[in-house]
């Protein structure tokens, strides 16, 4: 009688394929087949997602899985998860694990190594454990707020549209797009003397390049002259108007003692007064001045 008969057989793949199930549903898990990580606690109020199989990260970085989570009927309040972690991942003293969701509600844990170390925890040790407020949540607490809020939402909406109903409110837009239309017309005339000015700047650069020539020619004519002949010139002109007017207000000279001699402008006063009156008689009896006749003169 052979051993290996078909029912010993069927048994053996039934074995073979319930090892292999075993292990590809703990590999599926991201649960470790063989025996190379450390395993803690973490104790938590509340595991509200968690499950067996979610990973564990630290910094980022996975480094373990949860094993299991066990819940003690004598103390509600304290919920243990057992964690798997790498061999070579050693948690500081100090160090606590936060349970946390992405947008997507995927759950994991979070270890929070302590930055300065005393020691490091044990293998089977317990470290304490929390819940991070997700996004729902902080979402949840600023419900109280907003509901606060709404009433003034409400009042600042009422006075919006009272002012989008005013009839001001329209004519000041109107006034606006006047503006803006003057402003268009005056940015085109900006362009237009730009243009102009872009057409005659080079003619008035021609013009002022004549002009500092001439300027320069005026200049080296100046330098030919000679100041110092000049000056001389000058002075001796000045010295001389100053000697004429000190012999003016002397009494040298025929000027000077007209202008300062009182008699002899008395006795031409009195000459030209004389004269004055002879020509007067003169006039009034030419007869005794002037005596004509064509025949001859007569014996008086």
């Amino acid at each position: 009688m052979k051993f290996f008969t078909k029912e010993v057989q069927i048994a053996c793949v039934a074995i073979l394929a319930l090892v292999v199930l075993y292990f590809g549903l703990n590999f599926l898990k991201g649960l470790s087949v063989f025996s190379n990580s450390n395993s803690y606690y973490v104790a938590f109020n509340d595991v509200s997602g968690l499950s067996a199989s979610s990973p564990v990260y630290a910094n980022g970085f996975k480094v373990g899985v949860v094993k299991g989570i066990n819940y003690d009927y004598q103390q509600p309040e304290r919920i243990v998860a057992v964690v798997e972690l790498n061999k070579e991942m050693r948690l500081p003293v100090g160090s606590h694990a936060e349970i946390s969701s992405d947008l997507l509600g995927n759950i994991k844990i979070n270890l929070i190594l302590a930055q300065h170390p005393q020691g490091f925890v044990a293998v089977g040790d317990t470290i304490p454990g929390n819940v991070e407020l997700g996004m729902m949540a902080k979402v949840a607490a600023m419900v109280p707020a907003i509901e606060a809020m709404m009433p003034k939402l409400d009042s600042i909406l009422t006075s919006l549209n009272v002012l989008l109903a005013d009839p001001a409110l329209q004519q000041t837009l109107h006034n606006v797009e006047g503006m803006t239309a003057n402003l268009n017309k005056t940015s085109a005339d900006l362009r237009l003397l730009s243009a102009r000015l872009g057409h005659d700047v080079p003619s008035m650069m021609v013009k002022a390049d004549s002009v500092l020539g001439n300027t320069q020619r005026l200049t080296a004519n100046l330098s030919t002259i000679d100041v110092e002949a000049m000056t001389a010139k000058v002075n001796q002109t000045l010295a001389n108007v100053e000697e004429m007017t000190r012999k003016l207000n002397s009494n040298e000279g025929t000027l000077g003692l007209l202008m300062r001699d009182a008699t002899l402008y008395k006795n031409l006063t009195t000459t030209v007064a004389d004269a004055d009156s002879l020509v007067r008689d003169l006039k009034a009896h030419p007869k005794r001045y002037v005596h004509f006749s064509v025949f001859g003169k007569k014996d008086k």
